[in-house]
């Protein structure tokens, strides 16, 4: 289990009057549609209900008119929920007054909208800057502070630019600089990426992963693209006329669709952005470590039929890559361990590298990929056969890895 900190219970907003009445006709199961034709108001959410832990990237899609920025409204009380609790950190935001929500919302969030919302009268960095005058920081303190948080997203030398000097793509980057700058927990993204070009977009989105793995805010992501949320959420809340209709891993929704809706909604996902290394890799074996003999070490090649291992050191550390024939060699020199043989670097992934990424290395290395942690640890090793085997168990077509295997 993670650390909760957001807490969302039951959230509803209905326009116009009548609210009291719109809420029971919920209760009884009347649903959207029906609530509009016979009272006329709108039901924008219907008792959402999910958690959020802190330092997750938690992304809320759906298609235009399914309440996903409505209910990211709600959670800093742009918008007022009409029932419901949100509770951020311990604090119930609905039970907040006028005061001490503004006083929460400069403390705690951020947002970051799909308009870029620049004054075009300032420079970038005071653009940046603007939280923080606004909170009474000093100019050379809140400028220095610009001016880092520009560093951190490539703007580094356009500080005294103009916003309309700047392309879209460079514009967003100031947004979401200025939504860093004051420090928050959390930060909110309307659709902060669909007015970009599709390349400039994806860009934005690995920019966005960068940061979250350096920073680890808590991010709530609205998007109607269901390859962006798959691309980025660490968990998705997928949306259909005001309700959460299925929560979960990007890979559950994909594999275990709620309803015949969210089975439409995934069908024909590109499955290359979805599945990653640690759903597709082997065991390790066999593992050669250092202090293997070098008979013992060859031994283990010749039963596995390998011509080559892979060598951990303690904590199953990888070391590097080692041929039967160095081995071979080794023995010649009268060499006692692998330790005392070369080891040869080789080129490793992470377990969060998606398949997309991992079918020109699999085929550019000759070798299985290893898949490490950040502590250099080895968890298992991506193989060709691997990767078309569960593309195949999804349901998915491999057709551009097969092409591109039969080119080498």
């Amino acid at each position: 289990m993670g650390d909760l900190f957001i807490e969302v219970k039951e959230v509803t907003k209905v326009f116009g009057g009548r609210a009291e009445q719109a809420l029971q006709m919920l209760k009884s199961g009347k649903g959207k549609d029906e609530i509009r034709q016979q009272i006329g108001v709108n039901v924008g959410v219907d008792r959402a209900s999910f958690n959020i832990d802190r330092g997750e990237l938690f992304v809320i899609m759906g298609l235009s008119g399914s309440g996903k920025s409505t209910l990211l409204r709600c959670l800093n009380r742009l918008i007022e929920p009409t029932a419901g609790s949100i509770t951020i950190d311990g604090t119930d935001i609905t039970r907040l007054k006028k005061g001490e929500l503004l006083q929460f919302r400069q403390k705690k969030m951020a947002m970051v909208f799909q308009k870029f919302a620049l004054l075009p009268h300032r420079t970038v960095a005071e653009n940046v800057a603007f939280g923080l005058e606004i909170q009474g920081v000093g100019k050379e303190e809140r400028l220095s502070v610009a001016k880092k948080q520009l560093a951190s997203v490539g703007l580094e030398g356009y500080e005294d630019q103009f916003p309309h000097n700047l392309s879209g793509g460079m514009q967003q980057r100031v947004g979401l600089a200025r939504a860093l700058a004051n420090d928050p927990d959390i930060l909110l993204m309307d659709e902060a990426f669909s007015a970009l070009d599709p390349l400039i977009r994806d860009d934005m989105q690995n920019e966005l992963l960068h940061l979250q793995h350096q920073l680890h805010k808590t991010i709530v992501f609205i998007t109607h693209d269901l390859n962006e949320a798959l691309k980025l959420g660490d968990r998705i809340a997928l949306m259909k006329d005001g309700v959460v209709v299925q929560s979960g891993r990007p890979d559950d929704i994909i594999s275990n669709p709620a309803n015949e809706y969210v089975e439409r909604f995934v069908r024909g996902v590109d499955l290359t952005k979805v599945l990653t290394a640690a759903d597709v890799m082997r065991r390790p074996s066999p593992l050669l470590r250092v202090k293997d003999g070098v008979r013992v070490a060859l031994r283990k090649l010749r039963e596995a039929g390998l011509s080559s291992g892979f060598v951990v050191g303690e904590q199953q550390k990888l070391k590097g890559m080692i041929a039967a024939d160095e081995l071979v060699a080794a023995i010649g020199k009268k060499l006692e361990t692998v330790e005392q043989c070369e080891i040869r670097a080789v080129d490793t992934v992470v377990p969060e590298t998606n398949v997309e990424d991992l079918f020109q290395l699999v085929v550019q290395t000759g070798y299985p990929l290893p898949v490490v942690d950040e502590e250099g640890v080895l968890h298992g090793l991506v193989l060709k056969a691997s990767i078309l085997e569960a593309l195949a168990s999804q349901g998915g077509v491999a057709n551009e890895f097969s092409t591109s295997e039969a080119a080498t």
